[in-house]
């Protein structure tokens, strides 16, 4: 766990419920320790986009919630100044997994990265998506 002005697993638990789409979705923050976090999502078909696979907007998601997860866990509250992602095959499996990693926690920014598995029904996972963000710490 995390000490300063970080987060701990029970506080980015907490902060990823009170997100309403993080709750929509079903992200759920699996683990976390300094400058990393887990997070887990099911399959639904309700999030696919037009040939089955998951949406590229909820890739976006899962990829930002991990990077600012796994700055907050060092950096305190912070906020994207800067996203990409790279998508690298179509996603499809039971259930995604992202893991974020805060490359550089500065005063005024914070580097991170992520990528995102697919996990199918034998458990095995491939990886479908990278992100990287640039996060700016807020006050208090």
């Amino acid at each position: 766990m995390t000490t300063g002005p970080g987060f701990d697993l029970e506080r980015l638990v907490a902060t990823n419920a009170s997100a309403a789409f993080n709750r929509l979705a079903g992200f759920e923050v699996v683990s976390t320790g300094t400058g990393t976090v887990e997070l887990r999502m099911p399959w639904r078909d309700d999030l696919t986009q037009y040939a089955g696979h998951l949406h590229a907007g909820v890739i976006a998601a899962l990829l930002d919630a991990a990077c600012g997860f796994a700055a907050a866990s060092i950096a305190g509250s912070v906020t994207a100044s800067h996203f990409s992602m790279n998508c690298l095959k179509p996603a499809l499996g039971r259930c995604f997994i992202a893991r974020g990693t805060t490359l550089r926690a500065g005063r005024r920014q914070v580097f991170a990265r992520a990528e995102l598995f697919a996990e199918n029904e034998q458990g095995e996972t491939s990886l479908v998506a990278t992100g990287e963000t640039v996060l700016v710490p807020l006050p208090g």
